[in-house]
């Protein structure tokens, strides 16, 4: 029973204005793991008419979705779980009329949550699932309503919810599914004008990153991987991929690389938002965040998950899970980030360091399946699980760092976390690291120093701990061939 379980049950849903999810998981060691993930179409807003009215048609909708819910609610306690509609039942004159039924099938009431409110969960959502400590500028384009919000770490200091969305704009400026330029310039200024009232105050504050936490973003990244871009979001991108749509003439004649037939109605009309708000804010890029609203539901439920360093929390629940040696793995990173530390001429993109760290505390990951082929099943691991803190780029790389962290050395695939030199430069690092904490055994590091030219190593040991241990010795000369082999020059040197 649930009752009794060690690891209790939690649920989130949110009954948005496009879409109702419902989302259930546990806590696993000092991690979220999802057991569920249950997504309906309702398109609630497609529903209001003009007086704010919700037609039967999308009341009954809805009300079928939380019927499936309903059964899954049965199995967690009442305090593990909290339903919540956002800005279709905010908008709606005759939201109880759904409100009332929408209790009775599920047995717990809808709290319906105002737009800052929802601004706040959201702004929850992403600092518990995205790495950095940076002021970040937080986008959520939902179907009724986009919150946009500035927050650092865990705290939020400018809210906004403001009543564009991609169903409502989709029934405005499509309406007659035709894909034109007047129907994309008419829905890009009508949320210029939305966005207005907020340009002054959000652009004294500032910030640092952005990132989106919609599912509009979500499908743009898609679409852009699908075709050979990398995951991060500029203005061009954006206007390449409104040139792309309006070569279609209808919404149902869409077919874009990489862009799903469940996002394919609403694709234009989200775009449109995004591209106004890169506009007004004078956004320079931005990445997909790693939870939204549902993520900040059930972070703010599990008081031993909140306001921690999101991505230590994922390295510390990953050794957990696979039992690794986090002693051993913390002298790896030390070691890694030392050798990094005399390489500060390579001038690496900021994420480097978090990714190198990353790798070298994950490293024996594989091992937990098999040592003969640990690399493969590292990589397969890391590609295959929720990294929460790490983009699906930096997880990526990660995951082909692993694959060659020991053993014969391959170039790595293209990636889009860090340019290919930058990433080349970790993984020799990586390597290095690992031969040199083989022993497991902190007292028997060696001092050395590693000095940089353009891209050659020289790494200096004692020529008197080179002779007392010929098995690293061996290693490191063997992986001095293999770099260099590479095109990246590498000797080792004793000193005296």
């Amino acid at each position: 029973m649930e009752r009794n379980s060690v690891s209790p049950l939690y649920a989130a849903i949110d009954l948005g204005s496009n879409s109702f999810h419902m989302w259930v998981v546990r806590e696993v060691n000092g991690s979220v793991q999802t057991l569920a993930k249950i997504k309906r179409k309702v398109r609630l807003a497609a529903g209001l008419n003009n007086h704010n009215e919700l037609s039967q048609d999308a009341i009954q909708r809805g009300l079928d979705c939380l019927a499936i819910f309903a059964e899954r609610l049965q199995d967690i306690k009442p305090d593990h779980i909290r339903i919540v509609g956002t800005a279709a039942l905010r908008t709606a004159v005759n939201a109880n009329e759904f409100l009332s039924q929408a209790h009775s099938i599920l047995g717990y009431p809808v709290s319906v949550i105002a737009g800052e409110e929802e601004a706040r969960i959201i702004y929850q959502g992403v600092a518990h699932t995205s790495g950095g400590s940076d002021k970040r500028l937080v986008v959520d384009i939902g179907g009724a309503s986009t919150e946009v919000i500035i927050g650092e770490g865990f705290d939020a200091s400018a809210l906004t919810s403001l009543k564009i969305g991609c169903v409502t704009w989709l029934e405005r400026y499509f309406k007659d599914r035709y894909l034109t330029s007047v129907n994309f310039d008419a829905a890009i200024n009508g949320a210029k004008e939305a966005i207005e009232a907020i340009i002054e105050r959000y652009t004294q504050q500032g910030w640092e990153t952005c990132v989106g936490a919609s599912g509009t973003v979500q499908a743009l990244q898609e679409i852009m991987l699908a075709q050979g871009m990398d995951e991060i979001i500029t203005l061009p991108k954006l206007k390449r991929l409104q040139r792309q749509a309006m070569q279609y003439e209808r919404l149902e004649d869409l077919d874009i690389e990489g862009l799903t037939l469940e996002r394919a109605l609403v694709f234009p009309s989200g775009l449109s938002i995004l591209i106004a708000l890169f506009e007004s804010l004078q956004i320079e890029s931005m990445t997909l965040a790693g939870g939204a609203l549902r993520e900040g539901l059930v972070y703010e439920m599990m008081d031993q998950m909140r306001h921690h360093d999101v991505c230590s929390r994922t390295i510390m629940s990953m050794q957990q899970r696979f039992q690794l040696d986090h002693h051993h793995a913390d002298n790896v990173s030390d070691m890694a980030l030392a050798l990094l530390a005399q390489c500060s001429n390579w001038q690496l993109e900021p994420p480097a360091e978090n990714i190198l760290q990353a790798a070298a505390k994950l490293h024996e990951i594989g091992a937990s399946i098999e040592f003969k082929k640990s690399g493969e099943h590292a990589a397969y691991l890391i590609k295959h699980m929720e990294l929460p803190g790490f983009t699906r780029a930096q997880k990526n790389l990660i995951a082909e760092l692993l694959r060659r962290h020991n053993g014969p050395l391959t170039s790595l695939p293209e990636q889009h976390a860090l340019s290919a030199p930058s990433a080349a430069r970790l993984l020799r690092l990586l390597r290095l690291a690992i031969i040199l904490c083989h022993r497991r055994d902190q007292s028997c590091l060696p001092p050395f120093s590693l000095r940089m030219e353009d891209n050659k190593l020289t790494l200096l040991l004692s020529a008197k701990w080179l002779i007392n241990n010929p098995l690293t010795r061996s290693e490191l000369t063997q992986e001095a061939t293999r770099q260099t082999d590479m095109g990246w020059p590498m000797v080792v040197t004793a000193q005296d």
